[in-house]
């Protein structure tokens, strides 16, 4: 059976491509298990720095596709199960990835592909990408999505927009970019280089500090700023000890380019 997930790697950067063209880049038994796969995988290799996920076709994904799970038998079971004890593993931070993710949306992103925007760290869109929740048309919950969207900074009238305007609502790339909820907006045919751009540019820095700096900034969102300060301090302190710390520096004195330690490994601290 072809593979549902294309991964490829070019330096220190990363690319997951969904590839279901056909379901619109559906996420069905096989995608899933892809995925939760990749992200672990990727996450071991020292040699990359930088993941994009992106999607095949004119869309990105269009969420989860329940009719083939619901077809599944024993996977439904699985997915239920994984369901009502939030241990999916869909995006970077469902499995604990800590490097830097940048989501570069190539068209319509509706339903379960919203988690892919509210995990990754800078979302780009095509000029023809599209957002939508067609969650409550369907008769299903929208909670995950939402949440990780309003958590993310997505204001609550546009979340809420988004998920009571179910099938009938699409909120276009362009106007994302104007409320400032997608860091940029490019031609279709330049999506791709763009990302790569920026993802390469990414990678130049220390994976450590970058790590460091990623568990720092999302952990805050789940305690008050006291306690995310507390905690930024010591992720500061503790990584002056850290041979990255002295070789930036270093090297700038120096006037050539770091040579930067493979990656640390923090303690997993779980995530959506």
């Amino acid at each position: 059976m072809p593979d549902e997930l294309v991964v490829s790697v070019e330096g220190h950067v990363a690319t997951l491509r969904l590839d279901r063209p056909g379901a619109l880049n559906a996420l069905g038994v096989q995608l899933l298990a892809e995925l939760e796969q990749a992200w672990k995988r990727l996450d071991a290799d020292d040699d990359v720095r930088v993941i994009i996920v992106t999607g095949t076709g004119r869309a990105f994904c269009t969420g989860v596709d329940v009719k083939e799970l619901a077809g599944a038998g024993d996977a439904m079971k699985e997915y239920a199960q994984r369901v009502r004890e939030n241990r999916m593993g869909i995006t970077s931070l469902h499995c604990g990835v800590w490097k830097p993710v940048i989501c570069a949306v190539n068209g319509l992103c509706a339903g379960g592909g919203l988690h892919f925007v509210a995990d990754s760290d800078i979302v780009l869109a095509a000029e023809s990408a599209a957002f939508s929740d067609p969650h409550v048309s369907v008769g299903q919950v929208a909670a995950w999505e939402p949440i990780g969207l309003l958590r993310r900074g997505w204001p609550l009238d546009v979340v809420s927009q988004l998920l009571y305007g179910g099938r009938s609502y699409r909120l276009p790339a362009a106007e994302a970019y104007r409320r400032g909820l997608l860091a940029e907006v490019v031609p279709g045919d330049r999506l791709q280089a763009r990302a790569h751009e920026l993802a390469q540019a990414i990678a130049e820095n220390s994976p450590s500090a970058m790590i460091e700096s990623k568990r720092a900034l999302w952990t805050s969102m789940e305690t008050g700023l006291t306690a995310a300060l507390d905690a930024g301090a010591i992720a500061v302190a503790d990584f002056w000890y850290h041979p990255d710390n002295r070789e930036g520096p270093r090297a700038f004195a120096e006037k050539r380019a770091p040579r930067w330690q493979p990656p640390s490994r923090p303690k997993p601290r779980g995530g959506r």
